[in-house]
């Protein structure tokens, strides 16, 4: 028999924000001595991005892996998918105010009504009849806005128990915060709020992932594979899937892709879900690769 999992402490979590605070306000300082060379991956901190890469993973393996194969295992598809709209919902208003924030007002609006139908009519974010009034779901972010606006995103950066991200998505995490719900929770428990509705979301996409491992741990350098995804994954998002088809060669997306491991119900519960980037998540040649996801949450 497996030995009980203990659950990571508030304590520990917030020692750890607070390295990954101290770890990206050093690397930002070093910046701009970190040149790139184009032929390379920008990834001049791939010693120390690979030591919390191990970090990361010991963690998924410990325990977000189990809890989510768990949670997969005991909970019926159904309510796995009104579970992952719910979520999505909560934190819905970031990608509304993003879509302002690039310029895209009619597609703000939409995003706007989509949060306040499912609200609503939705039950909280539990169903979705936006989408069945043709409000299309997408998913925007702070960093996708930087990009949009022309900051570039500097070196590959993994964060402790975040994961993969860059010099420019990194902060974007605190200021997305300030648009998600559970901020606006009361005073008393809004630290809490915050910590439970981010660690079920980070269970929840994990089980959405568990179909992805093998083709990971089957991979000449996982980390490298995830590294590339991401990056072109991002590039792909910021510019609404209008990216040169150079910039996705076959072996990297043959590579970085894996094999479907859901079920067609498992789809189904899941077909109202964000788009990436508000292009169709079906012609994104690296939606389905844990890039942002594994080991990590929103």
């Amino acid at each position: 028999m497996a030995p009980p999992l203990v659950p990571l402490s508030r304590v520990a979590l917030l020692s750890a924000a607070r390295r990954a605070v101290l770890l990206l306000g050093a690397a930002l300082l070093a910046g701009p001595a970190l040149a790139a060379d184009p032929k390379k991956p920008n990834d001049p901190l791939e010693r120390l991005n690979r030591a919390t890469y191990a970090f990361n993973d010991a963690i998924d393996r410990m325990l977000a892996r189990p809890l989510a194969r768990g949670y997969k295992t005991v909970t019926p598809t159904p309510v796995r998918g009104a579970v992952s709209n719910f979520l999505g919902n909560l934190y819905y208003p970031t990608t509304a105010l993003n879509q302002f924030l690039q310029g895209k007002i009619g597609l703000g609006f939409s995003d706007s009504a989509r949060f306040v139908v499912n609200s609503t009519i939705g039950i909280g974010g539990f169903f979705d009849p936006a989408t069945h009034m043709g409000l299309a779901a997408h998913d925007e972010d702070f960093g996708q806005t930087l990009g949009a606006w022309g900051v570039p995103p500097g070196p590959y950066l993994v964060l402790p128990l975040f994961g993969p991200s860059d010099f420019r998505d990194a902060p974007t995490r605190l200021v997305d915060t300030y648009t998600e719900v559970p901020h606006y929770a009361p005073r008393r428990y809004r630290v809490k709020a915050g910590l439970l509705v981010r660690g079920a979301n980070g269970i929840d996409q994990r089980a959405q992932l568990i179909g992805a491992d093998e083709a990971i741990r089957n991979a000449f350098d996982p980390y490298a594979l995830l590294r590339d995804a991401y990056v072109k994954r991002r590039e792909y998002v910021i510019h609404d899937g209008n990216v040169a088809p150079e910039n996705f060669d076959d072996d990297t997306a043959m590579e970085a892709t894996p094999e479907p491991a859901t079920t067609a119900a498992d789809d189904s519960t899941r077909a109202a879900s964000p788009t990436v980037g508000g292009a169709d998540a079906a012609a994104d040649p690296v939606a389905t690769v844990i890039a942002e996801s594994v080991a990590s949450t929103r």
